[in-house]
């Protein structure tokens, strides 16, 4: 074994930096709760099987976003498109009412699907798995469409950026 392969501590901003050097997409999830619509701004998502057909996101143990929507048990997953930065802005906030200022209607599963996605995906909760201060939440597909054929948001290096083809 090595000297550089043996575990240690880092320092949490070079992970960040590091990391923050391989782009991701930005997708919102969103549930209806008791409490109304719920939602929170991701990085983290990816296919994960065809068949069963499984999706997967990871959230902060602690984020308030995540402890309304883990409840729902249904969610819609909306993948941004490239105009939407702001809409990203406020689902990655700790706004009270994420809502009040953005376009929806209800999804086939009754999860707030956000006008303008590129495309959305709607699910059931499968299961959550630790991944140490995340949670990893699987999802089973129940539905999936694309919206519009426009340009994806990404974040890439602490900021937005935009793919097109």
């Amino acid at each position: 074994m090595s000297e550089n392969s043996e575990t240690s501590a880092f320092d949490g901003a070079k992970y960040r930096q590091v990391l923050g050097h391989f782009p991701t997409g930005v997708a919102v999830i969103t549930a209806m709760t008791d409490e109304g619509p719920a939602g929170m701004a991701i990085g983290s998502f990816t296919s994960l099987s065809l068949d069963p057909a499984l999706v997967l996101f990871s959230a902060t143990k602690t984020s308030a976003s995540w402890g309304k929507l883990r409840g729902a048990g249904k969610f819609c997953i909306n993948i941004l498109a490239d105009d939407q930065e702001d809409v990203s802005r406020v689902f990655g906030s700790k706004a009270d009412d994420k809502f009040s200022e953005i376009g929806w209607k209800h999804s086939g599963n009754g999860a707030p699907l956000i006008n303008g996605v590129l495309a959305y995906i709607d699910c059931d909760l499968h299961s959550v798995l630790d991944g140490g201060d995340h949670d990893i939440i699987v999802c089973a597909v129940t539905d999936l469409d694309v919206k519009h054929e426009g340009g994806a948001l990404v974040f890439f290096r602490g900021g937005y950026g935009r793919v097109a083809f």
